[in-house]
């Protein structure tokens, strides 16, 4: 399904976007990948919201990729005697292992990790950052408390602990058996919370087996220090702003936001921007004016794409909010200043064959009339260069491999078209042909620029560009092989 767009957009599945008629809806309106959030849901409602989107892309004829979120560790204080409490700055507060209800001045952190890693300074954050606690002292089973915000608190509210790393396995019991299940279902991405270091993804990737690309969430102040490590050992990023706006002052998260979307471009690397986009959108069908600027912000600084998230899974308005993010990246990117600012942050340090041709095609693509980009690529990795160019115009993505096409969802501004295995270079120019003028790319009095690896279907080969008319005639008549 070409869209008018290059930043594509992630809308999370939920209560309100269930059924096969919005579903289809949402991804007519404009969302190129689904995420199934493994928070929420049971296995056999993950199964049916997956089973639909198949569906959905078997009817539309268009490559959909889907996004298993995983629930990583989550820190969680116990159940208090009466459901709550309104603790006052100032006063004291212990956290400790007894599982006994919890009062005013204490309640169960059932984590004896939290414990074995704090210090003496080191600060506790609970219900998403409204209580804030500084440790005065602690032990192998308790932390005194010194409480800095107050508040209420009540039972099985989260904690973040910004200031450690905190030595907890990447992978909880449940994070592995929604892992499997998910890789049997056959998702195209699986995505880690809570990453802390590049060794979190070691284990993912292991049990993933290649069944699924790995995406890593970055939510922890740790995580930004040890970006550099966790960017190489990873297939994409989310820049998860929503817990990395309370484990960090929320000041830091708009720079942070656009050092790591700039290196992930870098790296041809995959990276959303979620959390909080059009969260106004959950109860009403008109986003604020802040909202849409936040949207235009991310699309500006060149992110692969958008995330929705309870906007679509839950909120009362889940295409309205899909068609506004849509509509936004639309303006967003015929403002002749995005293209600008796009050019200018381009930065990216070539050293292969493939690198070359993939720049070379951006740069013929840009001083003349070539109408589309045309790659050929099996494991998508010669796809996600091109779109490391940010090109000016389309990229056409030719694989014959499903999953591929899946995966490169996410890519911005690649458009997937299925073609079976090519021998000679010129039967694969007249499909990529036959692609543009079918998609409306070209009309046959245009031309594009084809590129490839000979011998095909080797991945990691591309060594060939070719600018070829759009007239099939003008190809044969020409000796190419």
């Amino acid at each position: 399904m070409r869209r008018n767009r290059n930043v594509k957009i992630v809308a999370t599945l939920g209560p309100a976007s269930s059924t096969y008629d919005v579903i289809k809806a949402l991804h007519e309106a404009g969302a190129d990948v689904f995420r199934l959030n493994m928070s929420h849901g049971e296995h056999a409602d993950i199964a049916k919201r997956h089973d639909i989107i198949r569906q959905v892309e078997k009817d539309l004829n268009s490559p959909i990729g889907i996004l298993a979120d995983l629930q990583g560790p989550k820190l969680r204080v116990g159940t208090f005697e009466n459901e709550f409490e309104d603790l006052e700055a100032g006063a004291s507060f212990r956290l400790d292992l007894n599982d006994e209800p919890g009062s005013k001045e204490r309640v169960q952190l059932p984590h004896p990790e939290i414990f074995a890693a704090l210090k003496t300074g080191a600060h506790l954050l609970i219900n998403d950052g409204k209580i804030r606690l500084e440790v005065e002292s602690c032990g192998a089973d308790f932390a005194q408390c010194r409480v800095e915000i107050g508040g209420t608190i009540s039972d099985r509210k989260g904690v973040n602990v910004p200031d450690v790393v905190l030595p907890l396995a990447a992978l909880s019991d449940k994070d592995r058996k929604d892992l499997e299940f998910v890789c049997d279902l056959g998702v195209d991405w699986l995505a880690l919370s809570f990453v802390q270091r590049p060794q979190d993804l070691l284990e993912a990737r292991e049990l993933a087996a290649g069944r699924a690309a790995i995406l890593s969430k970055i939510e922890k102040p740790t995580a930004v220090e040890q970006f550099d490590e966790i960017l190489n050992v990873s297939d994409g990023i989310m820049v998860a702003r929503g817990d990395l706006g309370v484990e960090l002052p929320v000041q830091n998260v708009p720079p942070i936001q656009k050092r790591l979307v700039r290196k992930c471009r870098a790296a041809a690397k995959p990276v959303i921007v979620a959390t909080q986009m059009l969260e106004s959108m959950i109860e009403s069908p008109m986003p604020t004016r802040a909202e849409v600027s936040d949207v235009a912000t991310a699309i500006y600084e060149g992110a692969d794409a958008i995330m929705l998230s309870a906007e679509s899974a839950a909120g009362q308005y889940p295409i309205e909010a899909v068609t506004t993010m849509d509509n936004v990246a639309t303006e967003v990117e015929s403002d002749p200043t995005y293209t600008s600012i796009i050019e200018a942050s381009r930065s990216a340090n070539r050293t292969s064959v493939a690198e070359g041709i993939v720049a070379a095609a951006r740069e013929i693509a840009e001083t003349t009339e070539v109408k589309a980009i045309c790659c050929y690529t099996e494991s998508g990795t010669t796809a996600l260069l091109t779109a490391r160019e940010r090109p000016r115009v389309p990229i056409i993505a030719m694989t014959s491999l499903m999953e591929t096409a899946r995966r490169l969802a996410l890519s911005w501004g690649t458009n997937c078209v299925m073609s079976g295995p090519k021998k000679r270079f010129k039967h694969a120019v007249i499909s990529a042909v036959r692609a543009t003028l079918s998609e409306g790319y070209a009309t046959a009095d245009d031309q594009v620029v084809v590129t490839a690896g000979v011998p095909f279907n080797i991945p990691g080969t591309t060594n060939i560009l070719r600018v070829a008319p759009c007239d099939e005639r003008q190809i044969y008549s020409t000796e190419l092989e």
